[in-house]
C-alpha cells in the first residue's frame, strides 16, 4: 500500500482501558486491538493518506522510543493487513469502462466499506460480478426481485429459468411483470424487462421445468452460482434436495430463499460448509415450513429475493462474512426475531465438502 489511510466508516475508538475499536460494532465488522502502550492509536493516526509505510513506522519509532525498527514496522503491517485501511491515491482499473464505473461506483462505495481485503483500486469485487454466470432458477415472487438485484448489480451473465406464465395473482409481489404480460411465459417477460435495466451484461431466458436432478444438472453446467428460487417439487426429497446433491457434486455455491407467511428465510451452501441436508436434518419440522403457505405480500416476496441476491454476491465477490452451510432470516412480526441455523454435517454424509 503506497499511501495507506484509515477508511472513514471504520475511523478508530479508543476505549476507557486502551482498547483501540476499528469497524463499527453495529456494522459487524469491528475489530478490536489491545493498545495499553498506545502504538496502535498512535500509528492509526499517522495512516491518513499523505505518508507511506515506512515514514509511518519512522515517525511511530520517533513517537515512542522505546519500540524498536522491527517493533515498528510490524505494528504498521498488522494494520495495513487488518482490512481497515485502505489506500488513498488507488491505482487505475482497466477492465471496466467509463460508463461501468459511473453505474457502479455506489457498489464500489458499499464493496470498500465492507470488504477487509486490502485492495489495489477497489473495483475488485466488481471485476468478479463482471466475470460471473450465475443461474436463476424460478422467476416468482423472490425469483423476480433477486433475478432484476442480480441483473442491476453487474452480474456478467445471468440465465433466467422458469415454466410458468404471468397470472394476475402473480401481480401483488412479482416485480418484473405487468397486467400486459398476462399469458406471457415468465421467462419472456422477465427478459424483456431485465435487459433494459442493464445493457452491459448478458441476460438469457428458457421456459423449462426443472423436473429432476440430471435437468438441473444440465441447465448449471458452466456457471458459477445457482439463484434457487423454485420451491416445487417439495421437501422431502424436493427440488432444494436435488440442488445440494447437483452442486455439491460440481462443487458450485447456491443460495435458496422463500418465505412462510411473516417468516422470510434463506440458505445458503457451497464449498467449505454442511450441505443442506445436513443442516436441514438439524431443524425441528415446523407447520408450513419449506416456502410451502400461499400467504405473501410483495414486501416479503421482496425481502427474500433481495436476500438472495445480497447472498449470491457476497459467495461471488469472496465478501461473506460466514462460511456457507446455514439458514438465516427474519420474522416480520417480531423485530428482535433473527433467524440463524447451522448444523454440523452427518457422520453419514456423502455429499458435505
Amino acid at each position: 500500500m503506497r499511501l495507506p489511510r484509515v477508511k472513514p466508516e471504520h475511523a478508530p475508538q479508543r476505549l476507557s482501558d486502551g482498547t483501540v475499536r476499528l469497524g463499527g460494532v453495529m456494522y459487524g465488522l469491528a475489530s478490536e486491538i489491545s493498545d495499553a502502550d498506545g502504538w496502535a492509536w498512535s500509528a492509526l493516526a499517522l495512516m491518513d493518506g499523505t505518508r507511506a509505510p515506512a515514514e509511518i513506522a519512522a515517525r511511530l519509532r520517533a513517537a515512542h522510543t522505546t519500540l524498536t525498527l522491527e517493533d515498528a514496522d510490524g505494528i504498521v503491517a498488522t494494520l495495513l493487513s487488518s482490512g481497515h485501511v485502505e489506500e488513498a491515491a488507488p491505482g487505475p482499473c482497466e477492465e471496466l469502462s467509463e460508463r461501468e464505473k459511473e453505474r457502479y461506483s455506489r457498489s464500489r462505495e458499499y464493496f470498500r466499506w465492507v470488504d477487509l481485503t486490502p485492495r489495489d483500486h477497489g473495483w475488485e469485487p466488481q471485476l468478479r460480478l463482471k466475470a460471473a454466470r450465475v443461474l436463476v432458477a424460478g422467476l416468482g415472487g423472490t425469483g423476480s426481485h433477486a433475478a432484476w438485484s442480480l441483473a442491476a448489480a453487474g452480474v456478467g451473465r445471468l440465465h433466467l429459468v422458469d415454466p410458468d406464465v404471468v397470472e394476475l395473482s402473480n401481480l401483488n409481489r412479482q416485480i418484473l411483470y405487468t397486467e400486459a404480460d398476462l399469458g406471457r411465459p415468465k421467462a419472456e417477460a422477465a427478459l424483456d424487462r431485465l435487459r433494459p435495466v442493464n445493457s452491459d451484461i448478458e441476460i438469457t431466458a428458457e421456459e423449462a421445468t426443472i423436473d429432476g436432478p440430471e435437468r438441473l444438472a444440465r441447465l448449471l453446467h458452466g456457471f458459477d452460482a445457482l439463484a434457487l428460487c423454485a420451491d416445487r417439487p417439495r421437501e422431502p426429497a424436493g427440488i432444494r434436495t436435488w440442488a445440494s446433491r447437483v452442486c455439491a457434486r460440481a462443487g458450485i455455491p447456491w443460495v435458496s430463499g422463500g418465505y412462510d407467511g411473516p417468516l422470510v428465510s434463506v440458505g445458503v451452501f457451497g464449498p467449505g460448509g454442511p450441505c443442506f441436508e445436513c443442516v436441514r436434518a438439524g431443524i425441528p419440522p415446523q407447520p408450513g415450513a419449506g416456502y410451502g403457505w400461499p400467504g405473501v405480500t410483495g414486501a416479503s416476496a421482496g425481502l427474500s429475493g433481495q436476500l438472495v441476491a445480497h447472498d449470491v454476491l457476497a459467495l461471488l465477490t469472496g465478501l461473506s462474512a460466514t462460511p456457507p452451510g446455514y439458514f438465516h432470516g427474519l420474522a416480520l412480526l417480531d423485530p428482535d426475531a433473527h433467524v440463524y441455523a447451522r448444523h454440523p454435517s452427518r457422520d453419514e454424509c456423502e455429499f458435505c465438502y
